[in-house]
C-alpha cells in the first residue's frame, strides 16, 4: 500500500513541478496535442467503420436470427473499440515521447537537476540515436503490452467476467506499461535497457500502478492527457529516482532497505561517493581504488 501511495504522490508532484516551471510546462503541451489530433482522428474512423470490421470477423453469425447476430456483432464492436483505445492510451505516451523528444528529454534532466543533480555516468548520444533507441524499445513494450491485451480481448466476451474483472485488468496492465514508457526517458539517460527497466518496475508493481493507473483513467478523458503529458514525464523522472535509489520513497522510514540498484547502507570511508548503477560498493575501509 505504502507504494501505490508513493506512485500517486509521484505523479502529483510532477504535476506541481511544470505548473511551478510554467515555461517546460508551456513547451510540452505541443507534442501532445499533435498526439492527440492523430490518435482522435484514428479513434474517429474505427468508430465509423466498427461495424463493417465486426461483421468481417463475425461470419459465422451470418446465419443467425437478427437478434443473436446483432448482439454478437455490437459486443465485438464495443470490445474492439474498447481494446484499441487502451492501447492508444499506453502507445500515446510513447509517440508523444518520439514526437517531442529533445524537449522531454531536457524537461527530465530538469527535474533531476532540481532534485540533487544528475546521476554519475550518465549516457549522453546524438539525437538520431536517441530516437531510434526510443523506437526499438517502444516497439518491445507495445509487443509485451499486446501478450496481455489479446487475451483480455477475447476474455471480454465471458459473461459477468468479460464486463467485471476484464476492464479492471486491463487499466492495471495498460497503467504498468504506460509508467515503464514515462519512466524509459530518465532509464535510458541512465544507459538502463528496456528488458531490465521491465525488470525493475515488476519488482515495484504498486509503484508502478500506484503510478500509472490513475494517469490511464485520466487520459481517458477527452483532451485531458495533453495538459497532464508535461507533468508526466516531470513525475516519472521522479519516480525513477526512487527506483534506483537516488532518493527515498515518500514515507520511507529512515534506514530503510534499499530500492533495487539503490546504494547500500554502507560505501566504505566517510565522503566515498555511492558506486555506478549495478556496480557494488566497495568493502568497507577502502576507497574507490581499491586500497585502504
Amino acid at each position: 500500500m505504502r507504494d501505490l501511495g508513493a506512485g500517486l504522490r509521484y505523479l502529483g508532484q510532477g504535476q506541481r513541478w511544470v505548473l511551478a516551471h510554467g515555461r517546460w510546462f508551456g513547451f510540452g503541451l505541443l507534442p501532445a496535442l499533435i498526439t492527440l489530433v492523430l490518435y482522435a482522428a484514428a479513434l474517429t474512423a474505427l468508430g465509423f467503420y466498427a461495424d463493417d470490421i465486426a461483421a468481417w470477423a463475425t461470419p459465422f453469425a451470418d446465419d443467425w436470427g437478427s437478434t443473436g447476430r446483432a448482439l454478437t456483432r455490437g459486443v465485438f464492436a464495443v470490445m474492439l473499440w474498447v481494446g484499441v483505445l487502451m492501447l492508444a492510451v499506453v502507445t500515446f505516451a510513447a509517440v508523444t515521447l518520439l514526437i517531442g523528444e529533445p524537449f522531454y528529454e531536457k524537461l527530465s534532466e530538469r527535474v533531476e537537476q532540481s532534485e540533487g543533480g544528475l546521476p554519475e555516468g550518465t549516457v549522453d548520444q546524438p539525437l538520431w540515436r536517441e530516437l531510434w533507441t526510443a523506437l526499438c524499445d517502444s516497439v518491445f513494450v507495445l509487443f509485451r503490452t499486446l501478450l496481455l491485451t489479446i487475451p483480455l480481448f477475447f476474455l471480454g466476451f465471458v459473461p459477468l467476467i468479460g464486463q467485471t474483472v476484464v476492464p479492471v485488468l486491463g487499466v492495471c496492465v495498460s497503467g504498468f506499461f504506460l509508467t515503464l514508457e514515462l519512466a524509459s526517458v530518465a532509464l535510458q539517460r541512465r544507459g538502463v535497457p528496456v528488458r531490465e527497466r521491465l525488470a525493475m518496475l515488476r519488482q515495484r508493481k504498486a509503484l508502478a500502478l500506484g503510478f500509472g493507473v490513475p494517469l490511464v483513467l485520466a487520459f481517458l478523458v477527452p483532451l485531458l492527457a495533453v495538459p497532464l503529458m508535461p507533468g508526466a514525464v516531470a513525475g516519472a523522472t521522479l519516480l525513477v529516482r526512487d527506483l534506483v535509489g537516488a532518493r527515498p520513497a515518500p514515507g520511507a522510514a529512515p534506514g530503510g532497505p534499499a530500492p533495487y540498484g539503490g546504494p547500500q547502507p554502507a560505501y566504505g570511508m566517510p565522503g566515498q561517493p555511492a558506486p555506478p548503477y549495478g556496480q557494488p560498493p566497495a568493502p568497507p575501509g577502502y576507497g574507490p581504488t581499491g586500497r585502504a
